[in-house]
Parts: structure tokens; sequence; C-alpha cells
């Protein structure tokens, strides 16, 4: 063999005689992609991605099988290349029936890994648990308290029996660790210098600032209030998250990073934002939206007409506004919920809730709406107040305009459409308007806002139109909406700012992802367990104090409640080639190749190893591996054209017993297609418990 030199991607390579373009790319550090190359088997081509392009070659080339010729010039990334490529790309994952990701972790806005944390919490291990929700979300303690829970929307058990007990698991973890005496602190990269101002202290903030300390930058978080927190801390009542006990822990766990926090600031008094600028290497705007939105009907400039969230920040800073004995609260979020069991709280006699659709179309969380009729909230349905009439200039009724449903509106719900000439008096002494919030941005005059007020920052790198500042949260685009959502935003907005910081905007973009579909998975093979009910204070109790109304689930119910998870999403995803490159490729939706896909079961016939068919993208890998490098070949090829498969076949005796100590086809297998079940020791690893066929 002699020594020859080729060029690829502009880099000079050296190599032997005889070697393939991939081999030599792998030796210099070039990454090309390819999912059946394996250096201890034969030359296969299977699998079509590992494409280049050769200067003065008519054709595109395989690199795993093309022998590199002394001076010849090699590219990869030609839109030539890229193009068949993706398509490659595209067709293995039209074919691929498995889910990357479980639909929880898809259908959190932070995309925290539900999952993996679950598992953790079955097993035993808190801190493990919460190091893998901090990878996303740095007060796991609060939101698992306070979140809507879209992971549970989405997860599969509902299909079985109930969904899993997502969120409460999650403070029940993080509980355990915060109160440890060891708690999970994260690990801070090395300094950087930089400096980043971050313009309010509210979940959007607060998670800005942990990542981006975590990258090892200069944090300081600014906020116009005494106390951080934001809406956690002034929009949500003591009874749903204790403010010392919990929410100000976790603060300080983010302090004791390095971050650096300056309460009663504001924009435009304490200091213009060109100033704050000049200061700081980069900016967050995480202000929220603190500004009741208006019912827009006669009388809501009488006294005793509130604003949601003024009332309840008024109560949570020890203020007892004069709602007297007769409430009404108007609205039917989680706001309204928390208006209407602080009012309760505050000795109100009667409580209404007026909403102008159904229970059914009430977007608060059924639980907030079954609790607050335990505290004896009375709900008035296809109602929606048309005049606040009042007395010496203070509330004395509320008339309600009776309404019906009409057609379905842009969300999807029937629109409430008022019925002519009906209408109901309710004699009130206040009405709590909770029907929305909006921004107040004095002082951010020279940020873009969008038509509804609201700062406009690009989805992608949450810029806006000044070029170090950034935007995140209520303040932003679509305005308010639930607080894991701002959390979703800062996270992936402190990645594309700390790229900004290093000289080289990264935006974020969405990766593409296998999903399967419910209706195409058989949920008949699991067991069926009850959704554990979270304790809580009896209604009668409760109503008389802000005491925590939930007691928290106790041990042996929490990691039972989290062994109900069916581990939808893919054992082997991080390390999964098929996912990897299809996502370096910019793979974005197979749909349009859709079709017939390859049979699809799962099975054990290898005993300590679970082949998944479905996943299987017949790369061929797994069958050299056994035939040309173990030198048994129990694996081959069933079937011609499309439908081959591949299958495992016994021929000798005891042959599954050189199984249990080989796994090489396994740890060779680039989709996660083979599973190991086995530990080292013999002993089987948790999976979610089945029924088998």
């Amino acid at each position: 063999m002699s020594e020859i030199r080729i060029t690829i991607d502009g880099r000079e390579c050296i190599g032997q005689s005889g070697e393939t373009v991939l081999t030599i790319a792998k030796r210099n550090g070039i990454d090309i992609p390819t999912l059946c190359f394996d250096e201890r088997v034969k030359i296969y081509g299977a699998c079509g991605v590992c494409l280049v392009e050769g200067e003065g070659m008519p054709k595109l080339m395989r690199s795993c099988a093309t022998e590199a010729r002394d001076g010849a010039v090699y590219h990869t990334d030609t839109e030539r290349v890229k193009r068949a490529r993706r398509i490659a790309f595209e067709l293995l994952m039209s074919d691929h029936e498995g889910d990357c990701l479980g639909p929880c972790k898809l259908n959190c806005p932070a995309g925290t890994d539900c999952q993996a944390y679950l598992k953790q919490i079955a097993q035993g291990n808190d801190t493990e648990a919460v190091k893998i929700i901090k990878d996303h979300l740095p007060l796991p303690a609060s939101i698992g308290r306070v979140c809507p829970h879209p992971c549970e929307k989405a997860c599969r058990r509902q299909y079985v029996d109930e969904p899993i007990s997502i969120a409460f698991l999650k403070y029940f973890a993080a509980d355990n660790d915060l109160f440890s005496g060891n708690k999970f602190m994260p690990e801070i990269a090395p300094e950087t210098g930089k400096k980043i101002g971050i313009i309010g202290g509210g979940p959007g903030g607060l998670t800005a600032a942990y990542f981006l300390r975590k990258k090892g930058h200069e944090v300081t978080v600014y906020d116009q209030m005494p106390y951080f927190g934001g809406m956690l801390r002034y929009g949500i009542p003591e009874y749903r998250l204790p403010k010392d006990g919990i929410l100000q822990k976790e603060i300080d766990s983010i302090a004791e990073m390095g971050v650096k926090f300056v309460p009663n600031y504001k924009i435009g008094r304490d200091e213009s934002l060109e100033d704050f600028r000049a200061r700081h290497d980069a900016t967050v705007v995480a202000i929220g939206a603190w500004t009741s939105s208006a019912m827009r009907c006669p009388g809501e400039d009488l006294k005793g007409v509130f604003g949601g969230i003024h009332f309840l920040r008024e109560v949570i800073e020890g203020g007892r506004p004069a709602i007297g004995k007769r409430v009404a609260i108007v609205g039917g979020g989680n706001t309204a919920m928390d208006a209407c069991r602080t009012a309760v709280r505050l000795g109100a006699e009667k409580v209404y809730v007026i909403y102008r659709r159904t229970e059914a179309e009430m977007p608060a969380e059924k639980i907030e709406i079954a609790e607050a009729r335990e505290e004896g909230v009375e709900f008035k349905f296809l109602c929606n107040p048309a005049q606040i009439v009042g007395e010496n200039g203070r509330v004395k009724e509320v008339k309600l305009q009776i309404m019906q449903l009409g057609e379905p509106d842009a969300s999807g719900r029937r629109s409430p459409v008022p019925v002519e000439g009906a209408f109901e008096t309710l004699q009130v002494d206040s009405v709590i308007a909770a029907i929305g919030q909006y921004v107040d941005a004095a002082g951010f005059e020279a940020i873009e806002k969008n038509r509804r007020g609201v700062i406009a920052a690009d989805e992608h790198t949450f810029r806006t139109n000044l070029p170090d500042v950034f935007a995140v949260g209520d303040a932003t685009n679509k305005g308010a909406d639930i607080a894991i959502a701002a959390i979703g935003e800062a996270g992936k907005a402190a990645d594309v700012i700390d790229s900004f910081l290093r000289g080289a905007e990264v935006p974020y973009v969405k990766p593409f992802v296998s999903e399967r579909k419910p209706e195409d998975i058989d949920f008949t093979v699991w067991e069926s367990y009850p959704r554990a009910q979270m304790p809580a204070r009896p209604g009668e109790e409760r109503r008389c104090d802000f005491a925590e109304v939930n007691k928290g689930f106790d041990e042996e119910t929490a990691r039972r409640e989290a062994a109900r998870c069916l581990e939808c999403g893919c054992h082997d995803y991080k390390d999964c080639l098929l996912i990897r490159y299809a996502q370096r490729e910019q793979v974005l939706d197979v749909k349009r190749l859709a079709g017939e896909k390859h049979p699809n079961y799962t099975e054990e016939r290898l005993v300590v190893i679970e082949r998944n068919q479905g996943k299987c993208v017949t790369c061929n890998l797994c069958v050299r591996v056994c035939d040309e490098e173990v030198g048994i070949g129990l694996l081959g090829l069933v079937g011609r054209g499309f439908t081959t498969v591949i299958k495992p076949e016994f021929n000798t005796p005891g042959a599954t017993d050189v199984c249990r100590t080989c796994l090489k086809c396994a740890q060779a297998c680039p989709t996660g297609a083979l599973r190991i079940l086995f530990d080292q020791n013999g002993v089987r690893i948790p999976v979610s418990a089945k029924k088998r066929a």
C-alpha cells in the first residue's frame, strides 16, 4: 500500500491506496453519515446515505464503497449531495415505525424528559430525576404544583386507563431533593467574561438566568417588585404555591449559582433601556403581562370592580381588598379559579363564577373547578356581564346576558351568542374580571411591538429589532400563556444568546422526530392500574385559610405511580444514528412519502435482546456482525423486495446461550431496533410492566 492524498471539503487528507473515501474521512475527523458501515465487517452499501460528489465525476458515489483516488477532490455538502441524502433519509424515516421521544416530552413546552425522570423516580433516585428535569426546567417544585401539565394530556397511558400524574411526581422528587441537605446543583462552565442583564424575574427571566449562568456568563436579574418570581409569586395564591417554603428556596438555588438579583428596579424610572444595554453584552426582556384586561361593559369603573391579576397581587402582598360578602368572578380560566377561591378565603359568603360558555368549554383545570365547588363556589354558565349596576358609586348588582352556543370559533370552541331579551340579575358587592391580561411596555418604546401591543420577537432567535436585545414569555408575540411556555422559550433563547455572545448566532430549529399514532398501537398488552389520587385537605377546612391544599404523595404511592409509565420514547434516542443524521440533514416532513410500511412487531427470541421490527431499516449490520464478527449467524434476511425482514433462526441447540454474553448485534444497531434486556449480572433491566400475549 502506498500513501495517497485527497481533498475532502477543502481539507487535505492522507490515506493509503485501496482505502475508501469514508475510511479516510473518518480518520481525519470528517463525519460523513452512514448507518450500515462498520470496520469489523465487509462493505455492504445498503443505507445509501454516505453520498459524496467528486470533482470531474458525473455520478454521486457511496463513500463507503468508493476507493479513494490519489489527488481526487470530494465534497460532502454540495446542494446535489444534500438533496439526495435528504431524500434517502426521508425514505428511511417514512418506513421507520417508532417514537423517538415520548409524547409527554413532545407536548411539554419546555421539552422536559418526563419518561426519563419518571423512571428515576420509580427506582427511588429523586436527585437524579431532578438533574434530568433541570436540563430544561430550573423550578420543578414550583412548576410541579401549578402547571396545567400539557404533558399529561398527551400521555399514552390514558389509552390503557388514566394519564400518569406527571406534574405531581415532578414536585414530589423536587421537594425531596430540595430538602435533602444535599440538593442537586448544576455545574457551571468556565467564565466567559460576558455580562447579561435580564429585565423581569418571573419564570421566563429566572429560566434564562439559570441556563445562561450555567454556560459561564455573568448574569444579573432586575425586577420592579421587591421579591422575585413574577406571576409565580404575585399571581398564584399561597394555597397552591407556598412562596417562602418552595418558590423562594428554588430562587435561592439560582442565586447560589452566582446569579445576581436587583429588586425594585424599573426601566424608564431608574434607567433608560439605552443605558441598560450599554452596561451589558446582551439584554433579555421578560417583563410579563401584568395588566388585567377590561370587560368592556358599562359600570366597570365603579368601586368594587377589580382586575383578576391586580386582585390576586394585592392579596398576596398582604392586602385585604374590600370585596364584601357577595362576589362575582368573570372568566373561565385558572386565574378565575384562583380569584374565586381566594375570595372564599377572604370571607365572602356567596361567590359566583360567571362564564359565557358551558363547563365543557371551560379552559380551567377540572381539578380546580371541582375543588372550587367543594369550597362553596357557585358556577353560572352561559352568562356574560351586560352591565354592572352601582349605587352611590359602588357595585350593587350585575346584569347578565343569557347566552347560547353557536358555531365553533378559531380555537375550536363553539362561540357564545346572546339570547335576545334574556337576562338575569345577581346582587353582588364586587366583581372581579379574570378574562385576560396584557403587557405594559412603558420604558421599552425603542422595541418594536406587533399589532396587539406586545413585543415582536423572532420565533427562532428571540431577537427584537434591537440586535443585542432578546425577549421571551408573556410580553412577546402571542401574549400571556402558561408559565411552562415562558420557561420553554427562555431555555431555547439561552442557547441562541450563548451562540450570539460567542460570535455565531445559531437560531432554534425544532428537531424532526419519528412519532407513532396512538391508533396504530395495541394498548391491550398492558395491565390496567388506576392513577394515584393526590390527597388534599377537605373543602370545609381549606376554605378558611391559605395553607397549601395538596398534601403530596407518600413514597410508596409516588414510586408506584411513576412505574405506570409505558416508556413510549426510544431507549436509544441519544445514540441513534438514524435520527441524529436525519436531524442534521434537516429532514422536516416525511408525510409526502407515506405508504405501506415494513411489518412491525416486537419479540424476544434472542432471549436477552428485544427486537423491534418497526424500527429496523434493514441495514443488515446485525446480520453481518453475527455472521462475520461472531461467526454464529443466528440472524438472516427473510423475504424478498420491500417486505424483506431480519429474523433469528436457531439451527443448533443452545445457540442463544451465545447471545447472553455477546450482545454485539445490539451494540452495532444504528436505530434502537435491538434492545438489551439484561445487565452484566444477568438481571433484567426494568421496563414498563406488560401483559405479554
